[in-house]
């Protein structure tokens, strides 16, 4: 483990904000029941601590989209890996994602759920990195805008290490 890792967001300001989208995703779908899909592996820690946050009913659903591979730069081939156990349609959908970054494959994968036919859909992202958008999406809950770094930890990885930080921090290679 060669990379030096430095801190971009803290622990304590990712908690922050993780609450305040929950808040703000309660108030937007008061009297309703979410189904949230985690889109694995990097959106499971972003996910599991928004959802302990939302006030309004939710269920959960996970899918595997893959353009990376062990680079750290989107490959722009996409690949479902493993996809939903249940039926989406007619219900409101949340994508959670760790990361917004060409948006490749979010226009991918928000297209194909598209053609599932949910009342709703919508996407929540912990970090949107604006200057790196190769193809336009639509963020609805963003936690952080980030500069064009690496970054790991909570969530994201290099190379399937670091996941495990509780804080962002930057790769420097």
């Amino acid at each position: 483990m060669a990379e030096k890792i430095s801190v971009l967001i803290s622990e304590e300001a990712v908690a922050e904000k993780i609450h305040e989208m929950a808040v703000q995703i309660s108030r937007d779908y008061e009297g309703r029941q979410i189904h949230m899909i985690c889109v694995l592996k990097g959106g499971v820690f972003f996910m599991t601590e928004l959802s302990k946050h939302v006030g309004v009913p939710c269920s959960l659903d996970f899918m595997s989209v893959s353009s990376y591979g062990n680079d750290t730069v989107s490959s722009g081939k996409i690949k479902i890996l493993k996809d939903l156990d249940e039926s989406i349609e007619g219900k409101d959908v949340l994508v959670v994602e760790d990361i917004v970054d060409s948006g490749r494959t979010l226009s991918y994968l928000l297209e194909e759920l598209k053609q599932r036919k949910p009342n709703s859909l919508k996407l929540c992202t912990l970090l949107d990195k604006p200057d790196r958008r190769k193809v336009d999406v639509r963020v609805d809950y963003t936690g952080f805008a980030i500069p064009d770094a690496f970054v790991v930890g909570y969530g994201l990885d290099y190379q399937q290490r670091y996941r495990n930080l509780p804080y962002i921090g930057v790769v420097e290679l």
